[in-house]
């Protein structure tokens, strides 16, 4: 998630963690730690996803925050596709 810490990444993670799960329609489903690991997991995809595409080396902490977010969301996205999930 960028050159933060490691506490700087938990909190972007949990923050990422919950818009994702409002996107989603699981906040009630989720509570704040799995926020938090969906976060952290998705800001690594979605850093990931838009180094690679867009070439986006050393985005800001708000750009964080939403590739955070957009990770986030895919990975919810693929997590209800593999288990059947439904909201």
């Amino acid at each position: 998630m960028g050159n933060y810490g490691i506490i700087a990444s938990i909190i972007i993670g949990a923050i990422a963690g919950w818009i994702a799960s409002k996107i989603m329609g699981r906040d009630a489903q989720m509570g704040a730690v799995a926020n938090i690991i969906v976060g952290v997991i998705g800001g690594g995809v979605g850093n990931w996803l838009f180094s690679t595409l867009f070439n986006s080396a050393n985005p800001g902490l708000v750009m964080q925050i939403v590739y955070a977010v957009i990770g986030a969301v895919i990975l919810l996205f693929a997590y209800d596709k593999i288990t059947g999930a439904k909201k």
